[in-house]
């Protein structure tokens, strides 16, 4: 018997170090405003994408005998209509999951055109510098002057309302966070070893923003995109409640809101229940970029 002598571990019985996926995994598992907030993101996206499925009636349908019925736990409350009807006589809770369905369709559709003018920008200014810097850094001065609410209160009345002109507007204004991140972090990875290697083997400058750039910029573009998904969704239901942005009978809840302010004192849950659900959607991208953001720092923030 060998007492006391341990057997030394070869190299092959040593647990292989971890990779930078396998490490940003376990962050992410253990971080949990960003499993919170992703959860909600998965839930409303479902909610949003089978909304002809789980929608009780049509949200259109209008019926005049059912005007503001109350929702089921308010004294004549009916279960045929869980949250009640609006001043159409429409279901209310079909309306609202309908009103996910146009939240996450602009909020996604604003902040993926806002990524591409952003990064584009950003990448230029830093890749290049001199004239190009200056001419972008311009164009990100005149937008940060110009009142964005306005401006697409403006833009809208003149061009007319729709979903994809809300879309198209909210995105061409809501760039320019991408543009200074990507401009600033583009400037730092043009001065590292291997893009000065990849330009003395022959590179060309767009290959190397394509293969070398950008790739180190997507974690950041993500975090980016989640913040800008809840602005997206505030500035549409911010548009909609002012009476320029989604227009009836399309169910928004920014619109939903507009709609029920009239009767807040006395049926306030015409103004609560779509101001609540806007909350929950934008606390949702806001934990989940905040998680993102710490996951992917290097060193790993909780």
């Amino acid at each position: 018997m060998n007492i006391g002598i341990e057997p030394n571990l070869t190299a092959a019985e040593e647990p292989a170090p971890l990779t930078p996926r396998q490490i940003m995994r376990r962050r992410a598992r253990k971080h949990r405003s960003l499993m919170i907030g992703a959860g909600i993101i998965l839930v409303l996206a479902f909610i949003a994408l089978f909304a002809p499925l789980l929608a009780p009636h049509d949200p259109f349908v209008q019926s005049l005998g059912k005007r503001m019925l109350p929702p089921v736990w308010v004294q004549g409350g009916n279960w045929d209509y869980l949250l009640g009807t609006d001043q159409n006589g429409r279901d209310y809770l079909s309306r609202l999951i309908y009103g996910a369905q146009v939240s996450m369709v602009i909020g996604i559709g604003a902040a993926t055109i806002g990524l591409l003018i952003g990064v584009t920008l950003g990448v230029l200014a830093g890749y290049f510098g001199g004239w190009v810097d200056h001419a972008v850094s311009f164009l990100l001065t005149a937008q940060l002057a110009l009142p964005g609410l306005l401006l697409a209160m403006a833009l809208v009345f003149i061009i007319g309302p729709s979903v994809w002109v809300v879309i198209g507007i909210i995105g061409v204004l809501h760039w320019t966070y991408y543009l200074v991140v990507t401009r600033s972090a583009t400037q730092r990875i043009r001065q590292l070893d291997f893009v000065a290697a990849a330009s003395a083997s022959g590179a060309t400058s767009r290959q190397i923003i394509w293969h070398e750039i950008l790739p180190n910029l997507i974690s950041q573009i993500i975090v980016i995109f989640t913040f800008e998904l809840g602005i997206a969704i505030l500035a549409e239901a911010s548009l909609s409640f002012l009476g320029v942005g989604i227009q009836p009978p399309t169910p928004s809840w920014g619109l939903m809101i507009a709609e029920g302010k009239a009767m807040m004192f006395y049926r306030p849950w015409l103004v609560i229940l779509p101001g609540i659900c806007l909350f929950v959607l934008v606390i949702g991208a806001n934990l989940m970029g905040d998680g993102l953001r710490d996951i992917t720092a290097p060193e790993g923030r909780n």
